[in-house]
């Protein structure tokens, strides 16, 4: 009977599986995947080729390649074979001209294209236009430069019959280099550990994270008590109004911020008939682009745990409100020893739950500043969609972004650890040590 009973809750908590398994743990994994790989735009997401060009002989050579075992391999040579002969005959040349050279010219190898179109205009079957010439030309051309191997050991056999001396290293070198496909590499958390950049956008993140947080929470706090100690009538009118930052579709919250603070909106308008310094308050300097960012995210915010707060402090038992009172408590007095007391599960869950959110949003700095003056505003977040997503290069390094994404989950993961451990999580699931 139990196993019954077991095997019908599984069945109803099977749809809450997938979703969660399908929407929270499996792109995780997968993040955690990519984070390990040279993932980008140019390297795609499936397997590559391995292609010699001549952006990658440069970097050979600046890595320690020696110059003229580079050159070697830009070099292009013409070799009358019975493969260059079957090209030429399916590019269509002229059977009699084409037989000739096999006849006289097979088996020779010529290192100047030049040279090699002498020796074509000295055969009586030649054609006499330039064009169909070089046309037959080309097809007895051999060059590894450009060219596409799609497996290892191809590319490896090319490269030595260019490389015929080359030691056997450097040919490793030259093979690992020119394979265009994704690697799993550390290099990704390498590189944010050791770029300055990193560490100026880990004190963005904290600074926003922190100041909005704070604002968050003691606003909403605010809100919800005051509001509580309000007429019912006033005290819903006043929640509706602080509702619209929540409710509102966060493209045109943004495009209202902007009409609020742009040049031309309100605050410009205000500022210039009152002899003040009117500019872009968004983007034109550092602390307001912050406090910008700080109060669309805060009211946002705010607004939430307000929700939270309210519905919090209508459990309150009334009969401790009226015993304080006739004990002559104070409104202050009851805040600090009663509502605060009641509303430590609230805030734990609006403090964890708007730290991870705070971590991870980004799209309303992207619609409001998107990261300027500069770089000045630009968050974690921020940056790891814009160099997986995003990017100006038009090179998307999804490994790098997803490094940088699996960082916040742990960060975040961690922050939660701490929270449940500051707030007494145990204490908070305990029974109550009064009933009514």
């Amino acid at each position: 009977m139990r196993t019954r009973s077991y095997m019908v809750g599984l069945a109803f908590m099977s749809p809450a599986l997938v979703v969660l398994i399908g929407f929270f743990f499996l792109p995780v994994v997968l993040t955690g995947v990519f984070a390990f790989t040279n993932m980008s735009t140019s390297t795609g997401i499936s397997g590559g080729s391995y292609v010699v060009t001549g952006n990658l002989l440069t970097a050979l050579k600046e890595n320690g390649v020696p110059v003229e075992i580079a050159d070697a391999l830009s070099k292009a040579s013409f070799v009358v074979d019975p493969e260059g002969v079957a090209k030429a005959r399916d590019a269509g040349t002229d059977p009699a001209f084409l037989a000739e050279i096999e006849q006289q010219l097979g088996g020779r190898t010529f290192t100047d294209e030049r040279l090699f179109e002498r020796e074509l205009k000295t055969l009586q079957h030649r054609p006499r236009s330039i064009r169909d010439l070089k046309l037959a030309v080309d097809q007895f051309e051999l060059s590894i430069l450009n060219s596409r191997f799609t497996s290892e050991s191809a590319a490896r056999q090319a490269i030595a019959t260019f490389l015929p001396s080359a030691p056997a290293d450097t040919v490793d070198q030259i093979v690992e280099a020119s394979y265009t496909g994704w690697t799993w590499t550390t290099a990704n958390f390498k590189q944010l550990f050791s770029t300055s950049d990193t560490w100026r956008i880990v004190l963005n993140t904290v600074f926003y994270v922190a100041v909005t947080l704070s604002f968050t929470v003691f606003v909403g706090l605010f809100l919800a008590v005051t509001t509580f100690y309000l007429p019912a009538g006033a005290a819903s009118a006043f929640s509706m109004l602080w509702l619209l930052p929540r409710i509102t579709p966060i493209v045109l919250y943004a495009v209202m911020w902007k009409w609020f603070t742009w040049e031309g909106g309100f605050l410009y308008t205000a500022a210039d008939a009152l002899g003040l310094p009117a500019f872009n308050y968004m983007k034109g300097s550092v602390p307001t682009a912050w406090t910008i960012v700080i109060m669309v995210n805060g009211f946002i915010g705010a607004a939430f745990a307000m929700i939270l707060f309210s519905s919090a402090l209508k459990a309150i038992p009334v009969q401790q409100l009226w015993a304080s009172e006739v004990d002559g408590a104070s409104r202050w007095q009851q805040i600090r020893y009663i509502i605060l007391p009641h509303l430590r599960w609230p805030i734990l869950f609006v403090t964890s739950y708007q730290t991870l959110s705070l971590l991870s949003s980004y799209q309303e700095i992207w619609l409001t500043t998107n990261g300027g003056p500069g770089r000045t505003t630009t968050v974690w977040a921020l940056e790891s969609f814009n160099t997986a997503l995003n990017s100006y290069t038009g090179n998307l390094q999804y490994g790098l972004g997803a490094a940088m994404a699996l960082i916040l989950v742990i960060v975040g993961v961690s922050l939660s650890i701490i929270y449940l451990r500051l707030f007494r999580f145990d204490e908070l699931l305990g029974r109550p040590k009064i009933e009514f």
